[in-house]
């Protein structure tokens, strides 16, 4: 469940830290374009989140097994 836990907030975190920097490109006084590198950099957590539900049971076997649960 917290392997599950921590992947969801990763997702969250990065979708949040996304539309905060597209609302800051999009400010009406100070307009900047939305650059590709800034976006990708942002979406590596959700990623890993991705990453970490898809694998969550597997994830959560190996952090047992490490710390002899």
């Amino acid at each position: 469940m917290l392997v599950r836990l921590i992947s969801v907030l990763l997702v969250v975190m990065s979708l949040l830290e996304l539309g905060l920097y597209w609302a800051k490109c999009y400010e009406p006084k100070h307009r900047m374009p939305v650059e590709i590198i800034p976006v990708v950099l942002r979406l590596i957590p959700a990623l890993i989140g991705s990453v970490g539900l898809i694998r969550a049971k597997a994830i959560a076997v190996w952090i047992s097994d490490k710390l002899d649960l």
